[in-house]
């Protein structure tokens, strides 16, 4: 029998950092991990514990069934710029209203360091 599919937003509890060839672009300890049935946790990001100085919007768009559309941003780090690398959802459907107005980062594009321990390439770890 298949399970229904599931999103779960809970606070990630934890400090969080994000950084790309050397630079900052979050730190917070107010980040929410959405879980989603078929695909890896994500860590979603207040905009204002975000660089958003270093994101430049793209015409990129999707649209989830189960979250909304999303919009995509590229960031300008050590001097390179890395394409749709961050999105987030403005005014997500109901059941993932949790994240409205957060961002998110590819893990597996950046490093990502939680409570001062670095984590594996594109494992989003669910505990510290």
């Amino acid at each position: 029998m298949t399970q229904p599919h599931q999103i779960t937003i809970t606070p990630a509890g934890f400090h969080i950092e994000v950084t790309l060839n050397g630079e900052q672009l979050a730190a917070s300890d107010r980040a929410v991990l959405l879980a989603e049935t078929g695909l890896q946790p994500r860590y979603y990001f207040p905009r204002e514990d975000v660089r958003m100085d270093l994101l430049r919007p793209t015409s990129t768009e999707s649209t989830c069934p189960f979250k909304g559309k999303a919009a995509y941003w590229s960031v300008t780090a050590g001097g390179e710029v890395h394409d749709d690398l961050v999105w987030g959802y403005e005014t997500p459907i109901p059941q993932a209203e949790g994240i409205a107005g957060l961002v998110c980062f590819y893990d597996e594009k950046v490093e990502l360091t939680i409570n001062g321990e670095r984590q594996p390439s594109g494992a989003t770890s669910t505990s510290a």
